[in-house]
């Protein structure tokens, strides 16, 4: 007979494990409708998780705050700011912080003082806390729309570089507000003297465990090792800077943003292949089960909200207001930056041609040590990176429409879910502020994402032309191969690891790599290797130096980053078919 006890038991373990598989399961289900019908997954998995919320059988789904912002959030954020690039990021930062930062703070005051209006009950520092909660935006359901209708590269990178920021800003915000509620008084000085503190930490401790982890991940020369080190990174960042009070999203996303910088240099191709892999399997559940979490949670927050009285037309009216309140700041501010823009364009030839002739006046200076040539060096390269800098604002401008593209992509999600979560239970109209920012983040993320690929379609925002981009990369691996020749050696006197090579193979190699010119015909020289051992050293070298000449490119930014993300992907398929 079988002990009813170790049946409980039993039960108790395989429920959990029954929901997880069944969460797995809607993931993938509605990851293929998403590809089969052109819907966001997030939004798909928003509605399933309502509509399965709402089945009495199915048991209630409560959150701990502690989960999302501490088991979810700092691998999220550190998975995003890894494939930024640090140039793009660079180009696009007044753009980027005006939003992330000054929007944040403007919107998370305004509904503030909005809210006491309309609710006297609520103090101005719960209503900050509020804004605070619903002001940053999530990438995931516009980006995901954006790659799936071709946005402008330039557009991608402001929507992620911003969610990737706004979040600090609106934590920082939130842990201010509600130390206000509790002491009855609100200090913005206070509030702009802790954000500033808990950004230099988290930027100090981000820096020191991006550069440590890299160093150390170099050093192993393990695929499966240098992964799993990569899956404490975020949260090594984390923690010690929340524990000083600092901001630990800002510790994660510079973290992520040193690991991808350094990462192309420092990783093999199989490294930095096999955690690309493992992250965005990672990146994926995790997101996805966090939407399909806040459809599941809804029910159980409208459930709280019956018992504890709250009236639901005063969460509707303030859920409404604040969405209103943030789409006008929000389209407001994109403006300026669209009309600073605007101003700027007619003066970037004039720019350039004033580049053109510094760089004229510098090719004539006089070398006269190794320390002159150095920093004439380092000159000419700032020079080049202007010129790419000013033709990269000629080439992708911000205009109008991309302008309406971006205000209208303000969908919130993850960051609102863990803020509102995180709200003290001191807080007397706790539940009414996060039925409100649950609320907003529900309707933002089916309204704004449910519209927003109309919204594209009918402005006709499009990126780079498929040709143009085939063109470039073309035109890339060129200027790589021709680099590579002029670093390793020509085919008559190529010599490497003190063997004279067979020109034949040279040419080969470099036909392989898109070489426009062919290698001159001379005679074969004695080599102390087999044709084989030959082949792999050239092809090494070749590799090597064509990774270098890359290096120099991404510094300068003359191509864009898709082209040079391709050139990469290039070089690192044939270094894995190398090393097979």
């Amino acid at each position: 007979m079988t002990n009813p006890c170790t049946l409980g038991v039993t039960w108790r373990v395989v429920e959990p494990f029954t929901l997880a598989v069944a969460a797995l399961a809607a993931i993938i289900v509605a990851s293929v409708l998403s590809r089969r019908t052109g819907i966001a997954t997030p939004l798909v998995l928003l509605v399933i998780g309502i509509v399965v919320g709402l089945i009495p059988t199915v048991p209630d789904i409560e959150l701990e705050p502690d989960w999302i912002l501490m088991g979810v959030l700092p691998p999220l954020l550190y998975a995003s700011a890894v494939r930024v690039p640090v140039i793009d990021l660079r180009r696009n930062f007044a753009m980027i912080g005006w939003l992330s930062i000054l929007l944040v703070i403007v919107s998370a005051l305004a509904i503030g003082g909005l809210v006491h209006w309309l609710v006297p009950d609520i103090p101005f520092a719960a209503g900050v806390a509020l804004g605070a909660v619903i002001s940053p935006t999530d990438a995931v359901a516009a980006t995901s729309i954006g790659k799936r209708l071709g946005l402008p590269n330039r557009l991608m990178t402001v929507l992620e570089g911003e969610s990737l920021l706004n979040d600090a800003s609106a934590l920082v915000l939130l842990r201010t507000a509600v130390v206000a509620v509790t002491a009855a008084s609100f200090s913005l000085g206070d509030a702009v003297w802790e954000f500033a503190k808990a950004v230099g930490i988290a930027v100090v401790i981000g820096l020191v465990v991006g550069y440590a982890s890299v160093w150390l991940r170099s050093r192993l020369r393990d695929p499966v090792l240098t992964t799993a080190v990569s899956f404490l990174v975020p949260f090594i960042a984390f923690v010690p800077a929340e524990e000083l009070h600092a901001s630990g999203v800002v510790s994660v996303v510079v973290a992520g943003l040193v690991t991808g910088h350094m990462g192309a240099r420092k990783f093999s191709a199989r490294e930095r292949a096999t955690e690309h892999t493992n992250w965005n399997t990672l990146q994926f559940l995790i997101e996805n089960g966090v939407f399909l979490l806040m459809g599941l949670e809804l029910h159980v927050l409208l459930v709280d909200l019956e018992e504890s009285g709250t009236d639901l037309g005063t969460v509707v009216l303030l859920a409404g207001v604040g969405l209103l309140v943030l789409l006008v700041l929000r389209t407001a501010f994109v403006a300026v930056q669209v009309f600073f823009e605007r101003r700027r364009r007619p003066q970037l030839a004039g720019r350039r041609d004033h580049m053109a002739t510094f760089a004229e006046h510098l090719e004539s200076f006089p070398v006269k040590n190794e320390h002159s040539e150095r920093r004439i060096s380092a000159f000419q390269r700032r020079i080049a990176r202007s010129r790419a800098d000013l033709d990269f604002y000629a080439r992708e401008p911000i205009t109008a429409r991309g302008g309406v593209v971006i205000a209208w992509a303000g969908m919130r999600g993850v960051v609102t879910l863990a803020a509102a979560l995180s709200i003290s239970a001191e807080v007397e109209q706790r539940t009414l502020l996060v039925s409100v920012a649950f609320l907003a983040a529900v309707v933002s993320l089916l309204l704004y994402g449910g519209t927003l690929p109309l919204v594209i379609r009918t402005l006709r925002v499009q990126g780079s032309d498929p040709g143009t981009e085939r063109s470039e990369v073309e035109a890339l691996m060129a200027d790589l191969s021709e680099a590579a020749v002029g670093s390793v050696g020509s085919p008559e006197e190529l010599v490497v690891d003190g063997h004279k090579l067979d020109p034949e193979l040279l040419a080969e190699v470099t036909a392989g790599f898109r070489k426009l010119r062919e290698a001159r015909p001379a005679p074969a020289g004695t080599s102390e290797l087999t044709s084989g051992q030959q082949l792999y050293v050239v092809r090494r070298a070749y590799i090597d130096a064509m990774r270098e000449a890359l290096h120099e490119e991404r510094a300068v930014g003359a191509y864009s980053t898709a082209a040079l993300t391709k050139a990469e992907q290039a070089l690192d398929a044939e270094e894995l078919r190398l090393e097979r």
